[in-house]
């Protein structure tokens, strides 16, 4: 039982991590695509400034997580997809460098370098992490003693790069919506411009997705195989999260654009779960043979160990949900000339400190 809930919460941890991550990094994949000015890049660093590094909590936990209460499933995850994940690595480490970085020096070049390191670095997690889950979706080539038996290039199969573009899009969308409510003026515009055309592009993806995963993967079997995945509040997940998606567009006609970021909230989190509730009780399947899968019962921890990090987790997650709530409010209103004239606005150049002999 115990495992059961750790596999709902290291789920709920990855949700939380796309929810949150995600705009973000698809407000780095589309500064190139929105941004017109030194001005348009300097607000759009403002908007996701206050945020990104909180967000990454929910990354460090959900592979925290995955650590202790899953020490096997960790273990084969971080061998066998380890050039993934090294590549996901770099590009966050990219990405935080860039916006640390990017105003230190006046130079053109400089900060067009690290515009490129930005879009790099947002990328790359956007893209893999897609990839990953796909092929997790899939099954991975796992052989009885736990070991992957396949390379990076086995990872980007068809499936693998379909569900890369779908959560590319997904984060694209996330950030489009974000940017179109945290400014105004002819940013603004573009950034609704933007979401409401990249919405065609997502729903389109998603029904070939959804169209793909019935040939590729076994998530609608186990589904119709576990009569216990379809009490009421798990056949509302796919509900909610296809409503939700046509919310975004709707709510994006209307110029609503914080339902609409809201609602995207909600089609990151209902189709996370949606994918993992569909792998219960597997963690990482493998396509080699199902009994060399790795589930919630044979890679989870002890149960004194589980039962610790409950008592643990019932204690800080909501102290983390209260601080990130508190920050979320404190940045509430949206970007302002005023906000990058601050001497704590990202983007806002450092000179250079002279020093004197004298």
């Amino acid at each position: 039982m115990l495992a059961s809930v750790w596999f709902v919460l290291w789920g709920l941890l990855w949700a939380v991590y796309f929810m949150l991550g995600g705009f973000d990094l698809g407000l780095g994949i589309m500064q190139p695509f929105v941004a017109r000015s030194e001005q348009d890049r300097r607000m759009i660093g403002q908007a996701m400034g206050p945020y990104w590094n909180g967000n990454e909590v929910w990354l460090i936990a959900a592979g925290g997580v995955t650590f202790a209460a899953f020490p096997t499933t960790y273990a084969v995850m971080f061998s066998g997809l380890y050039s993934a994940l090294m590549l996901i690595l770099f590009g966050l480490i990219l990405r935080g460098v860039a916006l640390e970085f990017r105003h230190q020096s006046g130079s053109g070049a400089w900060k067009s370098l690290w515009d490129a390191c930005l879009v790099v670095g947002s990328f790359l997690p956007a893209f893999l992490l897609g990839v990953a889950f796909a092929n997790i979706f899939q099954g991975l080539p796992i052989d009885q003693d736990g070991v992957f038996r396949g390379t990076l290039w086995t990872l980007l199969n068809p499936y693998g790069l379909l569900g890369g573009l779908l959560f590319l899009l997904l984060f694209m969308e996330h950030g489009t919506l974000w940017l179109a409510v945290k400014t105004t003026g002819a940013l603004h515009e573009r950034a609704g411009q933007w979401a409401k055309g990249l919405w065609w592009a997502l729903a389109a993806t998603a029904v070939g997705f959804l169209i793909a995963t019935w040939y590729a993967t076994r998530l609608y079997a186990n589904y119709l195989q576990n009569p216990m995945l379809f009490s009421v509040p798990i056949v509302l997940i796919p509900v909610v999260t296809v409503a939700a998606l046509f919310g975004i567009r709707l709510f994006a006609a209307q110029n609503r654009w914080g339902r609409a970021w809201i609602a995207s909230a909600v089609t990151i989190v209902g189709a996370t779960f949606f994918g993992v509730i569909g792998l219960y009780p597997n963690m990482l399947p493998s396509n080699l043979n199902p009994t060399y899968s790795l589930t919630v019962h044979n890679a989870a921890s002890s149960p004194l160990t589980l039962k610790i990090m409950l008592v643990v987790a019932v204690i800080f997650v909501p102290v983390v949900i209260a601080y990130q709530s508190w920050a979320y409010k404190l940045f509430h209103h949206k970007v302002s000339e005023e906000d990058l004239a601050s001497e704590e606005a990202y983007g806002k150049h450092i000179p250079p400190v002279v020093s004197s002999n004298g």
